[in-house]
């Protein structure tokens, strides 16, 4: 437990905190009868509690070894049996690879049990994950596409030089039946007839020639293909196997003194890593340690996550999936705290006083805190629609957690005045940048719709390939399918696949890269970036692009939205917009 004096340099009051975001939860112990309604409860995030976790930035960012991994990161405000208040202090899952860090809260009671068979399984989801990165850049992939197109190259050369001949014998046929006779005819007809069928031959030794050459290679892709398969399933078991001894072992105490394990809390089965967020650890532990909560805030740290999706210095609820099932349980014996309803003024003062202090220490300055936020990019505004650049890392719309809310759409909405009415009309993925058109009202947002439905607006895509491209243009024609078993992966898949289709135009080679013009004519979730790196349609990666099989090494997809056109619902013309490439 640490004083306040650590984190704060004024003396702060509870009572001078405004709320900003609940903890709560139904709890399972009351409501028991059908007329019993389970009550909520509630630990608040107040502003008093963001200064001390700003207070605790302040700190972290002293040691570069804290900005290094990106986690989360929390503080839980307490109360001592004699009205003393301390804090404590709590991150996820592992730090620097320990569990027990000095001066942090300990694990919840359970993980030392499994910690040698969880460090065994973990080293085994490593080899697997590293076989299938292996496995998935198999050199002979890259060989057979680059054969393939060969033989097709070669192929459609010779049927372009066999229709010639074809018309040019048609030709002839007709012309010696009007001037030759009987047994001349006959010998000059049995010429074109043998060149037709030595024409047919020269195109099935080419055929064999292709399937002698590509089988062998087909067959180790195949096999390639199965493997992979096998060790997803692997992967998926082991994981299966460590989450359910974990969950048995892991052991959670509330404020009623009732302990549970995660198996018996959530008996449906839980997400890996459930027990080992903040919010848990600071319970759990204020609880066996006879501690009051007051109020708890939750924060990011460190590198940017993987998706972008959570910001460092930013405060995050529970999230979803593993710690807002728990909190029913966790908070059950907790007494209702009361937070006073205070006007923003009250407590604004005390907030900048203390911001001020943390500028002035250049916390903010920290590497940590370089972060995707800011305003969006305007490329064209009226009274019905917007049109924005969308950086690249940022989502279109808010995502279904609480830790996904970072967005397009909800930073425009907190923006403008009347954002509250603005609807995105499609959305780009998170990795891809460029245009994206937002509607701002009701009428406008159907209508816009409805051309997108109808295949009326059209769109050009820029990429850049992680390798070459032997075609020069052509028409993608696969369709596509969710794989439920590995989402959000999308396949070719010719039974349940929905049509998906795709025009495409190198526009330059760059040394070992393709510079390519993408014109979809669907709008199939990751349709460009499937087309792309599939073996039946360009065959190399978008760079940038792991989920796929790209292991270059670099800063985001190469995949940019760039022209967009469209008829304006209401104002009866076309626009046209275009967003500069940005690589």
């Amino acid at each position: 437990m640490i004083p306040l004096s650590d984190f704060i340099d004024c003396d702060f009051e509870i009572s001078d905190s405004s709320c900003s975001y609940y903890y709560q939860g139904r709890c399972p112990e009351s409501g028991v009868g059908v007329a019993r309604r389970r009550h909520r409860l509630k630990l608040p995030r107040t502003s008093m509690s963001e200064v001390i976790a700003h207070g605790l930035m302040q700190q972290l960012a002293k040691n570069d070894c804290y900005s290094r991994e990106g986690k989360m990161y929390g503080i839980l405000l307490v109360e001592l049996p004699n009205g003393e208040q301390r804090v404590l202090k709590a991150f996820s899952g592992l730090l620097n690879g320990c569990s027990v860090v000095e001066g942090w809260v300990p694990p919840i009671p359970g993980r030392e049990e499994v910690a040698l068979q969880e460090a065994r399984t973990l080293a085994q989801l490593d080899a697997i994950k590293q076989e299938i990165l292996t496995l998935k850049q198999l050199s002979d992939r890259q060989q057979y596409q680059t054969l393939f197109a060969q033989f097709e190259q070669q192929l459609q050369a010779m049927s372009d030089r066999h229709r010639h001949c074809k018309h040019q014998r048609q030709e002839k046929r007709q012309q010696i039946c009007n001037t030759l006779t009987s047994e001349a005819l006959t010998i000059a007809l049995e010429q074109l007839d043998e060149e037709s069928r030595q024409q047919g031959i020269e195109r099935r030794q080419l055929k064999r020639q292709q399937n002698a050459v590509l089988q062998p290679l087909q067959q180790l892709i195949a096999a390639t293909d199965e493997r992979i398969s096998e060790l997803k399933q692997q992967r998926k078991a082991l994981s299966r196997q460590l989450q359910a001894q974990m969950q048995a072992s892991y052991s959670l105490t509330n404020f009623s003194g009732r302990s549970q394990s995660l198996q018996e809390l959530m008996p449906g089965g839980s997400p890996t890593g459930t027990g080992d967020c903040c919010a848990p650890k600071l319970l759990h532990y204020a609880a066996t340690h006879n501690l009051k909560p007051l109020a708890m805030a939750e924060f990011w740290w460190g590198a940017s996550s993987v998706n972008q999706d959570k910001i460092p210095g930013e405060f995050y609820g529970a999230c979803a999936e593993r710690c807002q099932p728990l909190m029913g349980f966790l908070l059950s014996g907790l007494r209702p705290i009361s937070i006073p309803n205070r006007d923003f003024h009250t407590t604004a003062p005390l907030l900048l006083n203390r911001l001020t202090h943390l500028r002035r220490s250049n916390v903010f300055d920290s590497p940590a805190f370089s972060t995707i936020k800011g305003e969006i990019p305007i490329l064209y505004e009226d009274k019905w629609l917007i049109a924005v650049n969308k950086p690249a890392g940022l989502l279109s719309v808010p995502g279904r957690y609480c830790d996904r809310q970072d967005s397009v759409l909800s930073r425009l909405r907190h923006l403008r005045a009347d954002g509250m009415a603005l609807a995105s009309v499609h959305r780009l993925d998170q990795e891809t940048s460029g245009i994206l058109l937002l509607a701002r009202d009701r009428q406008t947002h159907r209508q816009l719709s409805q051309q997108f439905q109808q295949r009326q607006i059209h769109k050009v895509y820029e990429a850049i390939l992680s390798g070459a491209v032997t075609v020069e243009q052509g028409v993608i024609d696969l369709p596509l399918w969710g794989d439920p078993e590995n989402r959000p992966e999308q396949k070719v898949d010719w039974q349940q696949g929905k049509p998906s289709l795709t025009h495409f135009q190198v526009i330059a080679r760059e040394g070992n890269y393709t510079r390519v013009e993408f014109t979809p004519l669907t709008g199939r979730t990751h349709q460009l970036r499937v087309h792309a790196a599939d073996a039946r349609g360009l065959g190399v990666t978008i760079l940038g692009d792991r989920l796929y099989g790209c292991c270059a090494v670099t800063s985001r997809l190469h995949l940019h939205a760039r022209e967009l056109r469209f008829q304006h619902p209401q104002l009866e013309k076309t626009l046209h917009l275009q967003a500069i490439t940005p690589f």
